[in-house]
């Protein structure tokens, strides 16, 4: 990646503003690609001309909390690959989505506690949702959207087949 930026000036700090309103921004981009059918399904694929297919699983439901998980799907001879991979917590009433982790095997990993430094994952939390805020707007502009997702009887694995092979073997 090519940066135009002065090396001399300090990167800036991302601020808790800034991320709040990235998560808010995450939430209305979600809103467009999650369909009406999530209220009766929880496994959706959209295929859009030029674009991998897009599959979108819910993970779990709860009162005004959703875990959602949103990947690509590159079909490869013998295995899926799912880059990136990208787990949501949706908060219903407060109308804000973070990404929890973009890595399958991160996604029920504790990532914060009380005794973890702040600094670090206030600029973890803004790089991961600033890299979900782009990843989404970009889906949109293809083409992906609740038209476009349609249900799946087959939700995303949770291994890639090669390493469940491996455990079996």
């Amino acid at each position: 990646m090519v940066s135009f930026r002065e090396h001399a000036r300090p990167t800036p700090r991302p601020k808790l503003a800034t991320l709040q309103e990235t998560q808010e921004e995450i939430y209305r981009q979600l809103q467009l690609l999650i369909p009406d059918a999530a209220a009766h399904g929880d496994r959706f694929r959209s295929r859009v001309s030029g674009s991998p297919d897009l599959r979108l699983d819910i993970l779990e439901r709860h009162a005004f909390t959703h875990f959602i998980r949103l990947t690509y799907d590159f079909e490869q001879r013998e295995c899926e690959r799912l880059v990136p991979d990208a787990h949501i917590r949706m908060y219903q009433d407060a109308r804000m989505a973070e990404v929890t982790a973009f890595n399958a095997d991160q996604a029920f990993t504790r990532s914060a506690h009380p005794w973890y430094p702040s600094g670090p994952l206030l600029q973890r939390a803004w790089r991961e949702n600033m890299a979900l805020d782009k990843w989404l707007g970009y889906l949109l502009q293809q083409g992906h959207s609740f038209n476009s997702m349609r249900p799946s009887r087959h939700g995303i694995p949770s291994q890639r087949p090669s390493e469940a092979a491996v455990e079996i073997a």
